[in-house]
Parts: structure tokens; C-alpha cells; sequence
């Protein structure tokens, strides 16, 4: 399958500005054969902790954006949404990832980034998500969570493609660059990490987005600051072999 990071800029907390900005790199991704799409964190409002203004019901208009995506392009698409459940008394960062045929898997972020004041506004998620796409096995994480191994390591066994999307800021770009190519090879897995560009909340990004094989190497990588798409075929049985001729995996005692 090919797979595809949308490596944006993001008008703060405006949703149309967002959404008009995105619907044509969505489009590029999937004329480029792409049949999963990624957008970055909290993608059509900016990394914000003013939940008053920005958070959205569960299948709100960002929601609604990913499935119309989706459905136009026939690709599944995904990208973070800050989406407060019924009932409940705060938001999670979700990631949204919806298919064209309208189904929609969620995963929370568990790891919330305390640093930047996310955990005083947001709960914590507390399951992990993998989902199977054209026989290729995808498990979702947002941001923080890159920092956290043991959570990649857990679903290492039932995962080709791990997916990461991001407001990582440009002081930290070098750990970014790092952490994401420790979880590819640390887990033999393929890896994309989408990473927005340009000013927002007072930082700085510089995207950074990249597509990693399970041996570590870059196949795809984005220019640095500017928006773009990657795009590269991603083979689970790639993931397979690597295993099969290293078997590291089994070596791990805890």
C-alpha cells in the first residue's frame, strides 16, 4: 500500500481556514496512489489548550472533514481532533482515522504533554489502537507518545505500520528526527511520522516528516519548513522478513 504524511501549516484555531488549506493536499496524496493519508495533530485548529473555543462533539466538523476526505478520495484518512465525549467533563486529543466507506476508529492520546499545560486540559487516553487496512496493520499514536518505547514495543507483534501525527516544535526537531527512527528500528516496523510546519501558539515547526522502513532507513522525507506530501509504498511483508532474518524481538525479556 502506499501511504502518504501531509506535512501542513495550521491557521490557528480556524477550521475553514484549515480545512480549504488541506482539502487539496489531501487530494495530492491520493492522486499520488495513496491509500492512507495522514494529517498532523490537532490539524484543523493548532496544538490549543483553550478547549472553550475549540473543542468539538465526537464526529464534529473535523470529523466530518476526515470522513468527506476520505470518502471523495477513496483513501482513509486521519489527523488529531480535541472531541470531548458525551457526558464526559473533558476533552481527549483523539486521533481520528476514517475510511471511505464511513467507518471510524479512535484512538486517545495517552501520554498528554504536561510541559505544554496538556494534561490541566485534556484526560488521558488508556487503550492503544491497531487497525487492519488492505491487510496492513496500523497502530496510532499522537505526538508525546513517540517519547514513551514501551508503548510502541507492546504492539510491535501485531503491527507493520506504526503512524505518528504531530505538533512537534522546531527546538526539539533533533529528538523528533531520533525518536522516530529508534521506533522503526527498535521494532522492525515501518514508521510515519506527519509533523506540521510555520507559527503556532508562540512556536516555531519545521515539519520533519518522514516515511521509515523497518530497517531504519528514510524511503521519504519532507523539506524542511515547507508544506508538502510524501508519499511511499509501505510492504508488510518487509516486515516480515526483517524479522525473520533478525530476530531481535524474541530476544527481549521484560
Amino acid at each position: 500500500m502506499k501511504v502518504a504524511a501531509v506535512q501542513h501549516d495550521i491557521v490557528w484555531e480556524d477550521r475553514d481556514a484549515n480545512f480549504a488549506r488541506l482539502a487539496p493536499l489531501v487530494a495530492e496524496a491520493a492522486a499520488a496512489g495513496a491509500g492512507l493519508i495522514a494529517l498532523t495533530e490537532m490539524f484543523s485548529v493548532g496544538f490549543s489548550m483553550a478547549v472553550d473555543r475549540i473543542v468539538e462533539p465526537v464526529d464534529g466538523p473535523s470529523t466530518v472533514f476526515l470522513l468527506e476526505q476520505a470518502a471523495a478520495t477513496g483513501a482513509w484518512v486521519c489527523g488529531s481532533v480535541p472531541e470531548r465525549a458525551p457526558g464526559a467533563e473533558r476533552p481527549h486529543n483523539t486521533l481520528v482515522l476514517a475510511g471511505p466507506d464511513g467507518t471510524v476508529h479512535r484512538y486517545a492520546k495517552i501520554h498528554r504533554f504536561s510541559y505544554g499545560g496538556e494534561h490541566e486540559h485534556y484526560d488521558a487516553g488508556t487503550s492503544p489502537t491497531t487497525v487492519t487496512i488492505g491487510g496492513l496493520r496500523v497502530s496510532l499514536f499522537v505526538c508525546f507518545d513517540l517519547r514513551f518505547a514501551p508503548d510502541f514495543w507492546a504492539l510491535a507483534p501485531d503491527t507493520d505500520l506504526y503512524v505518528v501525527v504531530a505538533n512537534w516544535p522546531a527546538a526539539r526537531r533533533a529528538h523528533w528526527s531520533a525518536l522516530a527512527t529508534a521506533r522503526a528500528i527498535e521494532n522492525q516496523a515501518w514508521l510515519l511520522a506527519a509533523n506540521r510546519v510555520g507559527e503556532g501558539g508562540g512556536l516555531s515547526y519545521t515539519g520533519d516528516s518522514v516515511i521509515i522502513d523497518p530497517l531504519g532507513r528514510t524511503v521519504a522525507a519532507a523539506d524542511e519548513g515547507r508544506e508538502c506530501v510524501i508519499v511511499a509504498d509501505v510492504d508488510p511483508s518487509m516486515v516480515t522478513d526483517v524479522r525473520a532474518r533478525f530476530p531481535f524481538l524474541t530476544d527481549r525479556t521484560d
